[in-house]
């Protein structure tokens, strides 16, 4: 390197020089697409925004989210100043009140009590629930914008425990825009694999959710179809789930060559390292799930990939020994 490279110095940048208020400024911020990705990257969750300032219970939860890989809830709540017994009591009443859930408390400053105690809460609760702590900070080169930084101070000892269903706590008979366009989206795809008469049918009924997942003969293991939206992708995949998942992987991954011969093309194969379960799947990137003039082509993809996981996997599935 140069030695007359002159290098910017990270500065500190206070909350409330950017952010005035938590709910006019913080919470609208933070719920933006792009945002909310980095708030997901950090977590290891890619999440879908359903709702802000949404009633749960007594309280109004900052922001409501869906995770998109498991369609469980993820509630967000968030402070400009550090942690407060207030809003713990917040996040145990929206814990009961949505019964499976994952939330996620924000703060400028986590205090060694508030932080012993989320670490106490993912210790004694099972999987319907999982807290984090994150701590967030401002940083500027020079005159740059600031740019924030998310640092997880508290996660799950297992934080990828499988997580049951959220309870349907929102009124399901007022759909958002976007679960609008998802119970859609499957609707037309049911009917692009029914026209295609293979064993994956378009029989189960649409949910207004981000996937839909079909039966592939065994327990612990499904086909999925999932739209990410933020990251303009659909996908296919092979989901295995339960403490024997990445065991079962592994068994699958050795036949691998011939998978990917049987298919015409190759898959990935994840093991998901910061979770329990483990997936395989295949990928249409750079495009918009909720583009009715692309949806032919997205449908006809998936309806073609579903059909060809299951014939490359339903008997190599239901062959596998025990993970144990």
């Amino acid at each position: 390197m140069n030695s007359d490279t002159t290098l910017g110095r990270l500065k500190r940048v206070e909350l409330r020089d950017i952010w005035l208020s938590e709910a006019v400024d913080f919470t609208p911020w933070l719920a933006r697409e792009d945002n909310l990705a980095l708030l997901g990257e950090t977590l290891g969750i890619d999440l879908e925004l359903e709702a802000q300032e949404k009633p749960v219970g007594p309280f109004r939860a900052d922001i409501l989210c869906k995770d998109v890989g498991t369609d469980s809830w993820v509630l967000v709540e968030n402070q400009l100043e550090r942690t407060d017994h207030c809003h713990l009591g917040q996040l145990l009443t929206y814990a009961s009140g949505l019964e499976a859930v994952t939330i996620v408390w924000i703060a400028a400053r986590f205090t060694e009590e508030h932080r012993s105690t989320l670490d106490w809460l993912n210790k004694i609760t099972d999987g319907s629930f999982r807290f984090f702590g994150l701590e967030v900070e401002l940083w500027r080169i020079g005159d740059s914008p600031a740019a924030p930084k998310f640092n997880i101070v508290s996660k799950p000892n297992n934080w990828s425990k499988s997580v049951a269903h959220a309870a349907r706590a929102i009124d399901e008979a007022e759909l958002s825009d976007t679960r609008r366009v998802q119970l859609e989206y499957w609707t037309n795809l049911h009917t692009v694999l029914n026209q295609k008469k293979g064993r994956i049918t378009g029989s189960r009924k649409p949910q207004a959710q981000s996937w839909m997942g079909y039966s592939i003969g065994r327990t612990g293991f499904h086909l999925g179809a999932v739209m990410i939206r933020p990251k303009r992708q659909i996908r296919v995949e092979l989901y295995i789930s339960g403490d024997q998942a990445k065991v079962l992987l592994a068994q699958l991954q050795e036949q691998a060559d011939a998978i990917h011969q049987d298919l015409g093309y190759s898959l990935v194969w994840e093991e998901l390292p910061d979770r329990r379960d483990a997936r395989v799947a295949i990928y249409l990137q750079d495009l918009d799930p909720e583009d009715e003039g692309d949806w032919p082509r997205q449908h006809d993809w998936l309806a073609d990939k579903l059909n060809d996981m299951h014939r490359a996997f339903s008997g190599r599935v239901r062959a596998l020994a025990s993970g144990g």
